[in-house]
């Protein structure tokens, strides 16, 4: 197939159903950016609302650089994968103090910034200075491996740069950008993981997979890993109208964000013998009484964890009886005005608006 060919076929497609999405009526480097970094790994009708806040929270790259970590965040909170959120600080921070707040122009310059990968970087470079480079994600991978027959696996180092070459080779002189959103797009609503519309699709008679029926096939991908299962008890210490909570810390999962004192095990805890649980984490002394509500177990699922998670709340204990085994070093009383304001897991931010619908839960 020549690649004018298909280069013309997408953007005909496009040009007519094409979603009208905020990020693709502008050249402004620092809202494609933005867009990018929010759309990883996450759904247009999940992410446009965020979009939408950043935008308005932080019109430009200063503003973004000026924040505190704790905000972006919080306002980053339900999307996941918060390392994306401290990137897109750290990268706006480069770009105010190393670039004069703005953007590189070149692909190469971009990518050097906090954050930003070769999908991201070309994704800028394309649509905000025309420079004549290939976008690579899942979406486009999905719709050069069927309308060209590769069987290569997408994940691989050989895969990878095979696919990279033929992009590039794709891509036309003129209007690079608008080739690159057309071919994402096609593969995000024409060319689908499943169910493909094949029967209306503009490259029918050149697709490779159509012709030898291989649709469900490609693109190859190696097999994921299976998740690690982990098993999270959280102890719920509520001190008068104050609950203990503290800030995440290491390379663990939710860096930066805030839940409640845990004790973590390797595998799940019958519910009898969760005071077997609190005595061993607390100190208590012997004989002490506490009364417990343990909350049903809360399945929460990473892109490779799986958290299983219970919410014990202990009733009775007074600050005399906080032991320092239970509470973390960083731990401190917060009010629930300012527990709102802090950025919380998912997991964490819906036991707490159930809990604060029904406090004695």
């Amino acid at each position: 197939m020549k690649s004018d060919f298909f280069s013309i076929k997408i953007v005909e497609w496009y040009q007519e159903h094409h979603r009208n999405l905020p990020w693709r009526n502008t050249q402004d480097p620092y809202k494609i950016w933005l867009s990018e970094i929010i759309m990883q790994q996450t759904r247009v009708l999940q992410g446009l609302p965020y979009y939408e806040k950043f935008v308005q929270n932080y019109p430009n790259i200063k503003s973004l650089a000026r924040a505190r970590e704790e905000q972006i965040l919080r306002l980053w909170q339900g999307l996941g994968y918060y390392t994306r959120a401290r990137n897109l600080h750290a990268c706006a921070r480069e770009i105010v103090d190393k670039h004069q707040a703005k953007f590189p122009t070149t692909f190469e310059e971009l990518v050097t910034l906090p954050g930003v990968g070769d999908y991201t970087a070309a994704a800028i470079a394309s649509f905000a200075f025309d420079e004549r480079v290939a976008v690579l994600d899942g979406n486009v991978f999905r719709v050069l491996a069927r309308v060209f027959g590769i069987d290569k696996d997408i994940t691989s180092l050989e895969g990878k740069k095979h696919f990279a070459r033929l992009a590039n080779q794709l891509i036309p002189v003129h209007n690079p950008g608008v080739h690159n959103q057309a071919i994402m797009e096609f593969g995000a609503l024409h060319c689908l993981p499943q169910n493909p519309k094949c029967e209306v699709c503009v490259l029918k008679s050149r697709c490779v997979a159509y012709k030898h029926n291989e649709q469900s096939e490609l693109p190859v991908r190696a097999k994921h890993k299976k998740p690690k299962h982990r098993y999270f008890y959280y102890f719920i210490i509520r001190l008068g109208d104050k609950i203990f909570m503290n800030k995440r810390n290491g390379k663990d999962i939710w860096k930066g964000l805030y839940d409640f004192p845990l004790r973590e095990v390797k595998r799940a805890i019958r519910i009898s013998r969760i005071h077997d649980v609190l005595n061993a984490s607390s100190g208590s002394r012997k004989g002490k009484e506490f009364g417990i509500s343990i909350s049903p177990e809360d399945k929460h699922i990473l892109s490779h964890q799986v958290i299983h998670a219970r919410f014990i709340v202990v009733e009775r204990m007074g600050i005399k009886d906080l032991d320092p085994s239970l509470i973390p070093s960083n731990a401190r009383a917060y009010s629930m005005k300012e527990v709102a304001r802090l950025p919380k897991p998912v997991l964490i931010s819906r036991y707490l608006e159930d809990w604060l619908v029904s406090p004695e839960s």
